[in-house]
């Protein structure tokens, strides 16, 4: 019983990466390969001096506004369209199309129309977030049971109560997908901007490391990012599980 929880809380398996990453540091210099200790040491060395701190609040702003924009838009779009065929006959040919271009092909034209400031990355985030929001959301109006539909139109109940009482919850588990999946793109696309057009974020950490020969740094903003998306995800799940959980949601 004990060693089946030593094994589910993943200590083994994090021991193992860490002494695989040593033992591998060994045979290379820091600049190619920094050891765990390396890394942690330029970690605690950036957040001391304040510049990773300033970098973890620039990059979780960005990816706040943009991924809030396009939960506010892409759910109730993804519930009209979903709730109406025409409409859904319409959009899903362009949707389908698009959903497909990653954010990162757009930056050249983004920067262009929204210039190398806070906004052409906000766009971009909100761009790689919208899709699997909006997707999703549609999929769970789409899934309905259509005898809970007809059993609720036969008790009287008219169209727009039907909408709110039977087809929303019913899709609900479905919109929470889609927001935790356009949290992790966010996250994703975040690193991407920063890295290109960035002058401060993890993103820009990461990419601005080679510029003084410090890959420690690079790991130290990749560990940080990594549990950055980690304590996020967890915090969505325990929301899902306590506020959500009578919807379907695990």
């Amino acid at each position: 019983m004990i060693q089946k929880k030593i094994l589910r809380s993943g200590v083994i398996s994090w021991a193992l990466f860490l002494a695989v990453w040593w033992l591998g540091s060994l045979n290379y210099d820091g600049y190619f390969l920094p050891s765990p200790k390396e890394s942690l040491d330029s970690l605690v060395l950036l957040f001391q001096d304040g510049t990773l701190g300033a970098d973890i609040a620039a990059s979780v702003g960005r990816v706040l506004k943009g991924w809030l924009l396009a939960v506010a838009l892409a759910v109730p779009f993804g519930l009209l369209i979903g709730n109406f065929k025409t409409i859904r006959w319409l959009i899903e040919p362009i949707l389908s199309f698009f959903r497909f271009v990653p954010a990162i092909a757009l930056t050249t034209l983004f920067l262009m129309w929204f210039g190398v400031g806070e906004r052409s990355k906000i766009a971009l985030i909100f761009y790689a977030s919208f899709f699997p929001i909006l997707v999703n959301t549609i999929a769970g109006v789409a899934s309905t049971n259509g005898a809970l539909i007809e059993a609720a139109s036969s008790l009287g109940a008219k169209k727009a109560r039907v909408f709110f009482t039977v087809v929303v919850p019913s899709a609900i588990s479905h919109v929470y997908t889609g927001i935790r999946l356009g949290l992790s793109s966010a996250i994703i696309c975040v690193i991407a901007a920063e890295m290109l057009v960035g002058s401060d974020g993890l993103g820009y950490l990461i990419n601005s490391s080679k510029l003084y020969y410090k890959t420690s740094w690079a790991f130290a903003g990749i560990i940080t990012l990594a549990v950055i998306g980690f304590c996020a995800d967890r915090l969505l799940q325990l929301f899902g599980r306590t506020k959500l959980k009578h919807y379907g949601v695990k």
